[in-house]
C-alpha cells in the first residue's frame, strides 16, 4: 500500500467517524430548540430521600456542598445524608463528624465511586426506609428548595430516575469555562434534545435521583469506575424512562488545570469504549425488541467523544493543508458545522469574557488532550504486549 493510499484512507475514516457524530449532534441539537418545559405539579405525596454523597479528597468542598443540603426547606424528617468520606484528612472527618448527618470513612486500596456507594448501601440501618436516592458529588452546591423541586418532579415523571441540571459553579480558568460549556452542550444534546424526541436523557453522575429499592438492587452489580453508565445501561435494559428537569439546578465544580481537564477527557474516553465493548452484544436485542432508548444509548456510545472529536478536526484543519490542500477543505466545512452546532447549543449565559478567553485557547486545550489520549493508549497497548 502507497503512503498516499494510506494517508487518503485514514482521512476517509476519520472524516466519516467525525461527521456520524457531528450529524448526530446536530439532529438532536435541533430537536432541542423546539422542546418545551413542562409544567411541575405540586405533589401531593411528600417522599423520603436518602441523599447519597461520595467524597474522595474533597476537603475543600465538601463542607459546603453538605451544608447547602442541610439548608432545604423540604421537611428535615424527610431526609437523611449519607456521606462517603474515602481518603480525606482527620479534620475534614471531625467538623463532618459535627453535622446531623451519617458519615462513613472506608479507606479502600483502589477508590471508586461504585465501591463508595455500595458500602453506604450495605452499612445503612436495615430499619430506615427510604422511597428515592440522590447521588451528588463532593463539590455540588443546591439551592434551598432543591429537594422541594426534585420530588415535585419525581412525582410529575411518574417514572423510576430523573436528572436534574447540572451547571458550573466556577469558570475562573480557560478550562474551567471550556469544561462548562461541554456540560452545557452535553445538557442540550443528550438530555434536553433526546427529551423533546421522547428518548430517555443521559445520566450525568451527579444530579440524579433514582428509585432507592432499584437503587438498592443493582448499584451492587456495578464493578468499574464508570459506574453511571453501567447504572445507565440496567435502566435502558429494563425499559425505565430517564426524565431530565432544567429548571432544576445542581451546582457542579468545573476542572481548573489544563492537565485535569484532560485527565478527566481520557478517563471519559475510556470508560465509553470500555462500556461499548461490553455492551454491544445487546445491539440485536435493542433492534428486535424495539427498545429505542437502549439502541440510542449503543449508538451514543459508538460516536467519537466530543473532546477527541474536536481535536480530530484542529488537527486535520491544520495538517491536510501542507498535505493536499483539496483534502482540508471538508476538514473546514465540518469545523464551521461543529461550531455552528455547538454555537446552538450553548446557553446566552456562557457567552461573555470568560467565553471569548476559552475560545482562543480552545483548539491548543482540545489538540492536548487529543495527543495526550494517543499517548496513553500507546503506553497501555505497550504494557499489554510486555505482560
Amino acid at each position: 500500500m502507497t503512503t498516499w493510499l494510506l494517508l487518503t484512507l485514514i482521512d476517509i475514516l476519520l472524516f466519516v467517524a467525525v461527521a456520524a457524530t457531528a450529524i448526530y449532534m446536530t439532529v438532536f441539537t435541533i430537536a432541542s430548540l423546539f422542546g418545551r418545559k413542562s409544567a411541575i405539579q405540586q405533589a401531593k405525596h411528600q417522599n423520603r430521600f436518602i441523599i447519597f454523597i461520595p467524597a474522595y479528597k474533597c476537603d475543600k468542598t465538601i463542607l459546603p456542598t453538605v451544608n447547602s443540603v442541610l439548608g432545604q426547606t423540604y421537611p428535615q424528617r424527610l431526609f437523611d445524608i449519607t456521606v462517603i468520606s474515602d481518603h480525606q484528612e482527620e479534620l475534614t472527618n471531625f467538623q463532618l463528624a459535627q453535622l446531623p448527618i451519617t458519615l462513613l470513612t472506608p479507606n479502600f486500596e483502589h477508590s471508586t465511586k461504585a465501591k463508595s456507594l455500595q458500602y453506604a448501601v450495605n452499612n445503612l440501618p436495615q430499619f430506615k426506609i427510604y422511597d428515592v436516592a440522590i447521588i451528588l458529588d463532593g463539590d455540588n452546591v443546591v439551592l434551598p428548595e432543591f429537594l422541594e423541586e426534585v420530588n415535585n418532579a419525581y412525582e410529575t415523571s411518574g417514572t423510576k430516575a430523573i436528572q436534574v441540571h447540572r451547571v458550573s459553579k466556577n469558570r475562573d480558568t480557560a478550562s474551567a469555562t471550556l469544561d462548562a460549556i461541554f456540560e452545557e452542550i452535553n445538557n442540550t444534546i443528550f438530555r434536553r434534545g433526546h427529551i423533546t424526541m421522547g428518548i430517555s436523557a443521559a445520566i450525568a453522575g451527579s444530579g440524579m435521583a433514582i428509585d432507592y429499592n432499584w437503587f438498592k438492587q443493582n448499584i451492587g452489580k456495578t464493578k468499574a469506575v464508570w459506574e453511571d453508565k453501567e447504572l445507565e445501561m440496567m435502566l435502558m435494559r429494563q425499559r425505565i424512562f430517564v426524565d431530565y428537569f432544567d429548571d432544576i439546578l445542581v451546582y457542579d465544580e468545573k476542572t481548573r488545570s489544563t492537565e485535569a481537564f484532560n485527565r478527566q477527557r481520557n478517563r471519559w474516553a475510556s470508560s465509553q469504549f470500555h462500556v461499548i465493548v461490553s455492551n454491544i452484544r445487546y445491539l440485536p436485542m435493542a433492534i428486535v425488541g424495539k427498545q429505542y432508548d437502549l439502541l440510542d444509548k449503543l449508538i451514543q456510545w459508538m460516536l467519537v467523544p466530543r473532546t477527541v472529536m474536536m481535536g480530530i478536526i484542529c488537527l486535520m484543519s491544520l495538517v491536510m493543508p501542507m498535505i493536499y490542500f483539496t483534502l482540508a477543505i471538508k476538514w473546514w466545512l465540518m469545523f464551521a458545522l461543529i461550531i455552528f452546532v455547538f454555537a446552538l447549543a450553548t446557553p446566552d449565559y456562557l457567552v461573555d469574557k470568560n467565553w471569548d478567553k476559552a475560545f482562543l485557547k480552545a483548539p491548543l486545550i482540545l489538540i492536548s488532550s487529543l495527543l495526550n489520549t494517543l499517548h496513553i493508549a500507546r503506553r497501555k497497548k505497550y504494557f499489554e504486549n510486555k505482560n
